[in-house]
């Protein structure tokens, strides 16, 4: 009787040591399951002190898009410039505090201009704008006065 009572405690602790170990694995693996499959938190866009204009370099591939948020206010001036390589191979997509378009539509933006309507976080998502298989670098260049 004494060997069997060993044989099962035995058992109970590799058992438990093995649930032990693959539960470790679910807790580690979780937030690279997320990562991939969730949407990721824009890149908030900031000025160096002193500034008014940055250049962000970029690459999307195939469907994906870059996503930014910009924090300006209501009579500031907006410029964007977007080139890509290959020449015209990415669009942008400007959205006001509200998700308004502000009158742009997302298939042909290379360039903007313009009075912000209103005070709050502006998103600007940078995509290629055919999702066939391929790769566009970005140089997007945003200027606020």
């Amino acid at each position: 009787m004494h060997s069997v009572k060993s044989i099962s405690v035995s058992s109970l602790r590799k058992s438990a040591f093995i649930c032990g170990g693959f539960l470790i694995l679910l807790t580690c693996a979780a937030p690279a399951f997320a990562q991939n499959g969730g949407k990721a938190e824009p890149n908030k866009i900031e000025f160096k002190r002193g500034t008014t204009s940055t250049t962000i370099n970029g690459v999307v591939h195939g469907d994906e898009e870059a996503e930014y948020t910009l924090a300006a206010r209501q009579g500031q001036r907006l410029t964007i410039k977007l080139t890509s390589t290959p020449v015209k191979s990415s669009v942008f997509q400007l959205l006001g505090p509200d998700n308004d378009t502000l009158g742009l539509e997302f298939d042909a933006n290379f360039d903007y201009s313009g009075v912000l309507p209103k005070t709050g976080d502006y998103f600007i998502s940078v995509k290629r704008p055919t999702s066939a298989k391929g790769t566009s670098k970005y140089k997007m260049t945003i200027t606020v006065r």
